[in-house]
């Protein structure tokens, strides 16, 4: 089973940016589409951008135009460029197939974003 380690979050003042990285133990070819996934205090975890193999993109509407996702298939690995990052953005921030592999869940990566 894979398993994801997410990596690159911090604290960071509203307007700012951030790059996640997610490394897979095996390959992201297994699913057509990967995704980033993330669950703010007391809500339910949500993604916020998949990418299939093909390259293609979809984004949350809350994200949408300010966070950009990417893969790197010869390292196992999938990015999140998140930019102009507001409070609402907080959260801890993991990756995974989509649909989620429940088996997969890393431990995720804290991105606070306060001033």
């Amino acid at each position: 089973q894979v398993q994801f380690v997410e990596s690159g979050g911090g604290l960071v003042q509203p307007g700012g940016s951030l790059r996640l990285s997610c490394a897979a133990s095996g390959s992201l070819l297994y699913f057509p589409t990967t995704g980033w996934y993330r669950r703010a205090p007391g809500e339910k975890r949500e993604m916020v951008a998949g990418i299939t193999t093909g390259r293609s993109t979809t984004y949350a509407d809350s994200v949408r135009g300010r966070f950009t996702i990417s893969r790197d298939d010869a390292k196992n690995t999938v990015y999140l460029q998140m930019n102009s990052l507001k409070p609402e953005d907080t959260a801890v921030y993991y990756c995974n197939y989509v649909p989620a592999d429940s088996g997969s869940w890393g431990q995720g990566t804290q991105v606070t974003v306060a001033s």
